[in-house]
């Protein structure tokens, strides 16, 4: 088959580099892909919002299946431009991707269907949002933009002064466009975070193994949230119990929920958990992998990824068997300096090979997120530009891995958080 996996970031590589192990495989195409991902598929100029452009390139290429990865193309409808014309995908139609593409949606959904989430309020009013905050007087407050925000539509407010900082960035100076229009204010939950990523053709889920990631910039979960700085798989507070509860009270009833409404979802749904002292609730679902979270589950994933991907277009997941390694995964994000702000780019990179890998270290794979590729160099392009990651026999050891790759990878004002994973172990 050959297949066209549209994206350019960490998570895409990861996907990438996943379908060139099945032997089912012919040629890989991505689009716009990035420095790392052009040594492993071709890459072409087309961006990932350009539907026109996605669809006559398929079509010049005669591609088999199209694997739509990020969530601005899904909301756009990417699937659907594509389905319409016969091409086969992975990923949900819009109707479908609206669980990720508004908070509101999503929320309600939860409420109408007794889904465990944070207690919340809608707002199309800033004064009325910040009233309502103040009235409450319970800090700290959790405050989203509706739509999609890059990751970043988040504000964990600690007092009515921050709070008010959020809403006027969102609302009034609507640093995320239109996605600030409306925004969820919610109660703060407490316990550890898990995300869950799950296969589902709208008949069959099978959830994926659990990670963590650490959204947080700098060590000890403190500054500003990124698009994650690192995740480890498994997440050691994911316990059995928890996970069958999940399995009962979440991710089924979230299924059955979306085809209740008329969007059937196919494609990887990700649950993004709080487990709280009264059960697991729901803080965020996303329609597609997480970012930097792909890059752990799926090295741990035995199945082969063709079979899924197609057996999840086809809706016949239910004849897959899926299979996952005990080891354990841990990935350490290199960013530009200034990210999540503003940053440089076009600095070179060193410490890699002519395919953007470590030499002599086989059990590391570097995900390129922000790169390109000039005259056999890589530079940085973006403000999450690599992601070293390991399989160890448990998390240390894939930590321990990680780590002393990072040493090995130099670029000016390149920063990372040491602590990934710590507070687990």
């Amino acid at each position: 088959m050959d297949i066209l996996v549209i994206g350019g970031g960490g998570r895409e590589h990861a996907i990438v580099r996943k379908l060139k192990e099945s032997p089912k495989v012919g040629k890989l195409y991505c689009t716009p892909g990035n420095g790392g991902i052009s040594r492993d598929a071709e890459c072409a100029p087309v961006g990932a919002m350009d539907k026109d452009g996605v669809l006559a390139f398929a079509k010049e290429h005669k591609v088999d299946f199209v694997f739509v990865a990020p969530d601005d193309p899904l909301a756009a409808g990417m699937v659907d431009h594509l389905e319409a014309v016969g091409f086969k995908c992975f990923g949900p139609n819009a109707k479908a991707a609206e669980i990720e593409s508004s908070k509101v949606f999503s929320k309600n959904l939860m409420k109408k269907y007794g889904i465990p989430t944070a207690a919340y309020e809608v707002f199309t009013e800033q004064g009325a949002a910040l009233d309502y905050i103040k009235e409450q007087g319970k800090y700290p407050v959790v405050i989203k933009a509706d739509g999609l925000a890059l990751g970043k539509g988040v504000v964990i407010a600690q007092d009515a002064g921050e709070a008010e900082k959020a809403l006027q960035s969102m609302m009034g100076e609507k640093i995320f466009g239109e996605s600030g229009s409306r925004v969820v204010v919610e109660e703060f939950l407490t316990g550890p975070e898990v995300t869950v990523l799950a296969f589902t053709d709208g008949e069959t889920l099978y959830p994926m193994a659990s990670s963590m990631d650490h959204k947080q910039a700098y060590d000890g979960d403190k500054g500003p949230n990124t698009g994650g700085m690192g995740t480890i798989s498994p997440n050691p507070a994911y316990t059995p119990e928890a996970e069958k509860r999940c399995m009962e009270e979440i991710f089924l009833p979230t299924m059955k929920a979306m085809n209740a409404e008329g969007r059937r979802f196919k494609g990887c749904l990700y649950f993004g958990l709080m487990l709280t002292p009264d059960g697991p609730k729901v803080i965020e679902y996303n329609s597609r992998f997480g970012d930097p979270e792909a890059q752990v589950v799926l090295p741990r994933l035995e199945t082969d990824l063709v079979d899924i991907i197609t057996a999840v277009a086809e809706e016949r997941l239910s004849e897959v068997e899926m299979k996952w390694s005990d080891k354990a995964c841990a990935c350490v994000v290199m960013a530009s300096g200034g990210y999540p702000g503003s940053y440089p780019k076009g600095i070179e990179i060193e410490g890699l090979d002519a395919d953007g890998q470590i030499p002599g270290k086989p059990e590391v794979t570097v995900y390129h997120a922000g790169t390109k590729l000039e005259n056999g160099k890589f530079y940085t392009n973006g403000g999450r530009v690599l992601g070293l990651t390991a399989l160890g026999a448990d998390l240390e050891e894939a930590l321990q891995k990680a780590y002393e790759a990072v040493g090995q990878v130099r670029f000016e004002g390149a920063m990372f958080r040491k602590d990934i994973g710590r507070r687990k172990l």
